[in-house]
């Protein structure tokens, strides 16, 4: 997940929202949208996504390949690689006016108790949340995976919601200073090589 190890490094007491919340909510019709023809992507459809039906993951092999947004002049970007050993690993980096803001190693395991996303921010010691809860809206055809960590401070839970026409929102939540807090990160599938977008 994006851009709350900042929260972790003040012992998750701080949320940089700076206007995330806000904009974020808005910005999926409002990121900009690349110029020209496309290049061939370099990275296989989600679709194509080689995971096993019974491997715990399999729910997750969509994620595969990258993923780009921007909100507040920041840019954020998450990359997976394809399941494989009961892991899928990954990276997010956050840019902003040229600086590196924030960037995390990902992970999901697959564990004789579930699934597992565990995340090592910036510098910072890791944290891992649980796969509690896989749904679908269907009236806007999204599925909805909800991981927890209920233990440590904010955020409480990782949300990656699969929406239609390639969006990915991405959002941490949770109680900080006895209020409700949620922030949003809007992606799109992009080509990993180019960084333009793709179209499913």
């Amino acid at each position: 997940m994006i851009a709350w190890s900042q929260s972790l490094s003040r012992g998750r007491a701080g949320l940089r929202v700076a206007g995330f919340l806000a904009v974020a909510l808005c910005a999926a019709g409002a990121l900009a949208q690349p110029a020209g023809p496309s290049a061939p992507p370099s990275v296989a459809p989600a679709s194509d996504a080689p995971a096993s039906p019974s491997d715990p993951l399999a729910p997750l092999a969509w994620l595969q390949g990258c993923w780009r947004g921007t909100v507040n002049q920041r840019e954020f970007r998450e990359q997976w690689l394809p399941p494989g050993g009961g892991m899928m690993i990954g990276a997010s980096h956050t840019v902003m006016q040229g600086r590196t803001q924030d960037y995390e190693y990902l992970r999901l395991e697959a564990r004789p108790d579930g699934v597992h996303y565990v995340a090592l921010p910036s510098d910072q010691k890791d944290a891992t949340f649980r796969l509690r809860d896989v749904s679908r809206d269907e009236p806007n055809r999204a599925d909805i995976f909800t991981f927890s960590n209920l233990a440590d401070g904010f955020p409480q839970r990782l949300v990656y919601r699969r929406a239609s026409e390639g969006w990915l929102y991405a959002q941490v939540e949770g109680t900080q200073n006895g209020e409700e807090r949620k922030v949003i990160y809007p992606m799109r599938r992009v080509d990993c090589a180019t960084g333009e977008l793709l179209r499913n």
